[in-house]
């Protein structure tokens, strides 16, 4: 044995001789902690109240976003009876007193004695977990709620909630109170002019949810989507407090909803191209219950609608039950391998393409597209919890034989559109071929994947990438500012120079030629889309810092619209910033105060000392301020501002991209025509 060995374990042995009583009394404490760790420890949560005890795992978060997800539940399940044909017609109602009201002409909540529970089923069904018909595959044939758990959340954390429910012509009623418990006993209430219908009234509890009121515009961005996935179905919005009534009823549903898409975009041609076909399929990983040597065999109902427009960007988007699959799966899979091997095939036979050239990719056939791809089935499965993405395999093939019959058919029948198509796709691939050189340009300057980072980086220190975060800074001054003002341990600096290109009408080729693109791409280092990877992201918060005037908010709605583009995931995931800059510098007594907007600065007016002057400075630029000052009213998380980014409608954010930033001009000039009167305070 070596000397030093010797001598850690002479240390070791001394170390225990000394503390030995230690050892006992550590193990003596063990084993009353052990003792007291009994059945009296394990707490049982009753009924509702594992919902109130942790809201978030149920309905996301205690926030804005779970507040309208409680209303979700009630509309989603309204919109369920419509969708397998109980149905037509949803009113939904914000109350001035702040409640939500959702009245449908479904078939009613069953208020006949549960035969297990030995509660009216109506009190089952709101007051129950898992309890619901859509476990019964004979009562929902699809569903897109949370298999009987929506409505019975949305109960739990309401202060209180009211239920009328008519079943031929008969109608009953029943309340709850403080999370779900029983008011009001079920009742017989009378006759009533309607055959049958569930109306649920309720108002949120803000002693578990935040305080926010319900967003108009968030709202009847839901209604409306939802109204053209089902084209049977008439939903009403009011809302008492602006006084205001609006209808939603798509008789052409989803061909509506591609014409809405394409409005601000330059469209190749007018015909959206639609199908939609039911199949008998077989399940991928269910048994027949009756025959357990054989898969289940149930109905599939596939509807796709797309058209092409003249952009470089594709707007896809996939629905499962009338929930927004973000993510996609294997109906969007399907869908593109349709594409993908029509057109190829199309263009071959037409000498479009020659057999020795390269094929069209996925990747080259979706640009310009718009699409949507709904499907309704039975048994979705989805990766994850959020339902982000669907994974059900059996549903690739359905729609992948679904688009290739009724896009085959389209080129077949419409020469004229198909050479405009066919003509776009070639582009398509062209660009996409110098794209590629542009890329492998950028990696042999500075290797784009996983090499240097961009010269003009001023990287942080920590490689933890859950607390770092990446400024991007309009100009040099202003970079130079925030440099010396950040926190180097975890705060790095990308200043930019000058306007980033407009992805939104630029070539492929070109947006990877861009230094100033390539240099944010490098910087985050997940890559673009499709390739993208949120697990590879540097930084948890990219902040955007611009001026605040019209130039910086023009490359702030670049930068957005960049994002929005080619690293989507990172809005959907919350991960862009825009940082928010003082307007003025307030200066009484020596003292400074720092005011963001108009309206703080009247205040400071109006609280200054009489008898003493005061001076205000207005910021034209970030440019001006030192870097203490920057710190201190920008950059310092104690203090700073900033607005997050978040997508609660993709397609309604992707009209107002192509809106703002796309070729189509003239909607723009009347937009600025109407609204001119209202600007104030414009920085030229």
């Amino acid at each position: 044995m070596s000397k030093p060995e010797e001598k850690v374990i002479k240390n070791v042995e001394e170390f225990l001789n000394r503390n030995a009583d230690l050892v006992v009394d550590e193990e003596q404490h063990l084993m009353e902690q052990a003792q007291k760790y009994n059945a009296k420890s394990i707490h049982v949560l009753k009924g509702l109240e594992a919902v109130r005890k942790r809201p978030g795992m149920y309905i996301g978060s205690t926030g804005i976003n779970g507040l309208h997800h409680m209303a979700w539940e009630i509309i989603d399940n309204s919109i369920d009876e419509i969708a397998c044909g109980y149905g037509n017609k949803v009113i939904v109602t914000l109350t001035k007193q702040g409640s939500v009201i959702v009245e449908d002409n479904g078939r009613g909540i069953p208020i006949e004695m549960h035969p297990e529970e030995g509660k009216p089923t109506v009190e089952v069904v709101l007051t129950i977990l898992h309890a619901g018909g859509k476990f019964d595959n004979d009562s929902y044939k699809t569903s897109g709620g949370l298999h009987g758990v929506g409505a019975s959340v949305t109960n739990a954390l309401s202060k209180w909630m009211k239920v009328w429910v008519c079943r031929n012509h008969n109608q009953y009623y029943i309340d709850f109170k403080d999370g779900g418990k029983l008011n009001t006993p079920l009742k017989t209430i009378g006759k009533s002019d309607k055959l049958q219908g569930t109306t649920i009234e309720f108002f949120p509890d803000f002693t578990v949810m935040e305080k926010y009121p319900f967003d108009h515009d968030l709202i009847s961005s839901h209604l409306k989507k939802v109204a053209y996935l089902n084209k049977n179905a008439t939903i009403i919005f009011i809302d008492e407090n602006l006084n205001t009534k609006d209808t939603f009823n798509y008789p052409n549903g989803i061909i509506s909803y591609i014409s809405d898409i394409n409005a601000d975009k330059n469209k190749l041609f007018e015909s959206v191209i639609y199908g939609e076909k039911e199949s008998m399929v077989k399940s991928a990983n269910r048994i027949d219950p009756n025959d357990p040597t054989k898969p289940l065999i149930f109905k599939i109902k596939v509807e796709v609608a797309f058209q092409y427009n003249a952009s470089y960007t594709s707007s896809i988007y996939t629905f499962c039950n009338n929930i927004d699959t973000a993510d996609g799966g294997t109906h969007e899979e399907g869908f593109k391998l349709a594409l993908t091997r029509v057109l190829n095939s199309y263009a071959l036979r037409n000498k479009f393409l020659k057999e020795q050239d390269d094929k069209y990719s996925k990747e080259d056939t979706i640009e310009g597209l718009a699409a949507i791809i709904s499907i309704k089935h039975p048994d979705p499965q989805y990766d994850g919890q959020t339902k982000q993405k669907l994974g059900n395999t059996e549903v690739r093939q359905v729609v992948n034989s679904v688009t290739g019959e009724i896009f085959e058919k389209f080129l077949n029948e419409n020469p004229d559109e198909a050479s405009l198509i066919v003509n776009k796709i070639n582009l398509a691939k062209e660009s996409r071929i110098k794209s590629i050189a542009a890329k492998e340009a950028v990696r042999r300057k500075s290797p784009f994947d996983v090499g240097t980072l961009p010269g003009k980086l001023a990287d942080c220190a920590t490689k933890d990438h859950s607390i770092s975060e990446i400024y991007i800074v309009e100009g040099d001054s202003a970079g130079g500012s925030a440099k010396l003002g950040r926190d180097r341990y975890y705060q790095a600096i990308l200043p930019l120079r000058g306007k980033i290109l407009n992805v939104e009408k630029a070539k492929t080729e070109r947006i990877f030629e861009s230094e100033e693109i390539n240099a944010i791409i490098t910087a985050v280092g997940a890559g673009v889309m499709p390739e993208f990877s949120i697990d590879k992201l540097r930084y948890d918060k990219i902040v955007i810092m611009t001026d605040a005037d019209v130039d910086g908010a023009h490359i702030r709605i670049l930068l957005l619209t960049f994002f929005f583009r080619y690293m989507r995931p990172l809005i959907e995931h919350g991960h862009i910033y825009a940082a928010v800059p003082p307007l003025y510098k307030f200066t009484q007594d020596k003292k400074i105060t720092y005011a963001y907007n108009n309206e703080e600065l009247e205040n400071l007016k109006s609280l200054a000392k009489k008898d003493s002057k005061f001076d205000i400075q207005r910021y034209k630029g970030l440019g001006e301020m030192n870097p203490d000052q920057l710190w201190e009213t920008t950059m310092d998380p104690t203090v700073r501002k900033l607005h997050k980014f978040t997508i609660e409608d993709a397609i309604e954010a992707d009209k107002q991209f192509s809106f703002l930033m796309g070729d189509d001009v003239n909607p723009r000039k009347e937009f600025i025509s109407s609204n001119a009167k209202f600007v104030k305070n414009l920085d030229i």
